[in-house]
């Protein structure tokens, strides 16, 4: 789904404009990699939760020459689906 799909279906479901659908899309995101960032996690009540994850650092192999290389450490985020979510598919 693209963000202007997104946006399209939230102004469809709630009767705001395209515009303020956006905004209003636009302030949830900020809002969740602000919390994401400062709390390393962001549950959201019967849907999930984002969290944080640290990968180690690991070998790989480049595709192209088939030669090792190293990957470093990083964070990523991952979601954990909650209990509705799980029941509901």
């Amino acid at each position: 789904m693209t963000k202007a799909e997104l946006i399209a279906g939230i102004a469809k479901d709630t009767g705001l404009t395209k515009a303020d659908s956006e905004r209003a899309l636009n302030s949830f995101l900020a809002f969740a990699k602000s919390t994401i960032k400062k709390d390393g996690r962001l549950p959201l009540a019967g849907f999930g939760t984002f969290v944080v994850v640290k990968r180690k650092a690991r070998t790989g192999r480049n595709p192209q020459t088939g030669t090792p290389i190293q990957i470093k450490a990083s964070k990523v985020v991952r979601f954990r689906p909650g209990k509705e979510l799980k029941e509901s598919l």
